[in-house]
């Protein structure tokens, strides 16, 4: 596959396949067995946007597998400052690295850069556009909760406008079959254009802007922060600002099974009470960055991961 834009880059039976591979890969990311499938391999990291997890991760899972990591470093260091095209940068890094991750503020940038390259792009999000790899670390926390993706009942909740978390993930558990509640402020709906996308492809929604509702019914609650980079006009932000904050508190009558999720880095959306409950899985989720980008490089480098790894339980 040339590389990951948006996750219909994949079929289900792809991301499936992908997700096992990451499964067998878990060992190696936690450091327990190491397995060089990517030595001599070379990954930029292009990210024209802040970024703790995803930059790290991606690194992390390059180095985990024996590969090494090129990184842009800080814009303002770099020749975009001077005028740089980001056509030129990625004709640049192209020749430098086996593949590329990359961040950009635009949306459409990661499929203008891999218009441009001869390498596999992973893009790492773009704009308020699409977050694929995002996608599949979530999508693998899932289905490592439940023992599945079929059939659950997932609440998205909080800055469904910009976020381009929820976009792509919104997507793929459609294609699963999932049942769909979006819970957001009146100004942070999820757009119209992917809500008729959505029910194009026979999605179950429904929308509201009580979070709490229904969440005792709930398989998975995914919690967004309010993103304030996002707004034009800081009035807009400070009348949503706080809108939702999930306390401990609230999950007395929710499933055992139910999970909440985070892309992170949470501003007041979680209360640090949920940490300790056995809901929480937030920070596992961060650390699936590793195993599902490591997953991913090997599918785009086309590398096959072998069928058994030393140190698996």
């Amino acid at each position: 596959m040339p590389g990951l834009i948006t996750m219909d880059d994949l079929s289900n039976e792809e991301i499936l396949s992908i997700l096992d591979d990451a499964e067998r890969l878990l060992p190696v990311a936690k450091g327990d067995h190491y397995l060089p499938l990517l030595q001599g391999k070379i990954l930029g990291n292009l990210f024209f946007e802040p970024s703790t997890r995803t930059r790290m991760s991606f690194e992390t899972a390059m180095k985990r597998l024996g590969g090494d990591v090129v990184n842009l470093g800080d814009v303002k260091t770099s020749s975009v400052v001077k005028g740089e095209t980001l056509f030129d940068t990625i004709q640049m890094v192209d020749g430098y690295t086996d593949i590329i991750a990359m961040r950009h503020p635009r949306q459409g940038a990661a499929q203008y850069a891999q218009d441009a390259a001869r390498v596999p792009i992973l893009n790492g999000g773009d704009g308020a556009g699409h977050h694929p790899t995002q996608t599949m670390l979530d999508l693998f926390t899932i289905r490592q909760a439940h023992g599945r993706l079929e059939g659950l009942k997932v609440i998205l909740a909080g800055d469904l406008r910009y976020g381009r978390t929820v976009h792509s993930l919104s997507h793929a558990l459609t294609r699963f079959g999932c049942e769909l509640i979006f819970a957001s402020p009146e100004l942070l709906k999820m757009p119209r254009d992917i809500v008729t996308d959505l029910n194009a492809h026979g999605a179950n929604i429904t929308e509201t802007e009580d979070l709490l509702s229904t969440i005792d019914t709930a398989d998975v609650v995914y919690m967004t922060r309010i993103q304030k980079e996002r707004f034009a006009d800081e009035d807009e932000y400070t009348k949503v600002a706080g809108a939702y904050k999930l306390h401990a508190s609230n999950l007395d009558g929710c499933k055992e099974s139910m999970i909440i999720m985070h892309p992170l880095p949470r501003v007041d959306e979680i209360h640090p009470s949920v940490d300790a409950t056995r809901h929480a899985r937030y920070f596992e989720q961060a650390f699936n960055g590793v195993v599902a980008r490591m997953s991913l490089l090997c599918r785009l480098l086309n590398v096959e991961v072998p069928a058994s790894i030393g140190g698996e339980a």
